[in-house]
């Protein structure tokens, strides 16, 4: 293929997947063309919802995959400012709570979540993965090693992100 058509294939918005934050069940299910296909346990902040800058919240509302951090890169590694280090921290490694494996970078799209993207708001893998299922999180959803790097085989930039207060609503009942 030619130089241009992968860049245009590569810039393309994925608009078959979608995925909903449930922050009331620590639960992120994952949507293709509007039918669920899976669901992971996740873990949001432990400080509550908003997104006011230095507030360690976690937004609410739509947002979008605007970057994907992570390609290739071994379970467990640890990023710092989004590169890996080279150090593979151990799932639940006692006293540890980097950054590790895959980062999806959100940008929130409407008023209530528009600093999100200036404040590394992610979807990333945590090496706390006992702690799934519990807000515990600095403001991100954090998800176990595997689980983040097969989802980020799955979706694409542009893929569509909801982060809804209450339970995951059957997707037949989801805001368009």
């Amino acid at each position: 293929m030619s130089s241009l058509i992968l860049m245009l294939l590569s810039s393309c918005a994925d608009t078959k997947h979608r995925l909903v934050v449930s922050v009331a069940e620590q639960r992120m299910a994952l949507l293709e063309e509007g039918r669920p296909i899976a669901t992971f346990p996740i873990s949001t902040s432990k400080f509550g919802l908003g997104d006011y800058p230095g507030s360690n919240y976690t937004p609410l509302g739509r947002m979008k995959i605007a970057k994907k951090v992570g390609d290739g890169l071994p379970l467990g590694m640890r990023l710092k400012d989004r590169k890996p280090t080279g150090e593979i921290v151990p799932v639940n490694a006692p006293g540890r709570d980097p950054i590790v494996t895959r980062i999806l970078w959100l940008k929130g799209l409407e008023p209530q979540n528009a600093r999100a993207y200036d404040r590394y708001i992610y979807i990333h893998g945590t090496a706390e993965e006992s702690r799934l299922g519990s807000a515990a999180s600095y403001g991100c959803v954090r998800m176990g090693s595997r689980q983040i790097a097969w989802l980020y085989d799955q979706v694409g930039t542009g893929a569509r992100v909801d982060i809804l207060p209450g339970p995951l609503p059957p997707p037949h009942l989801l805001p368009p």
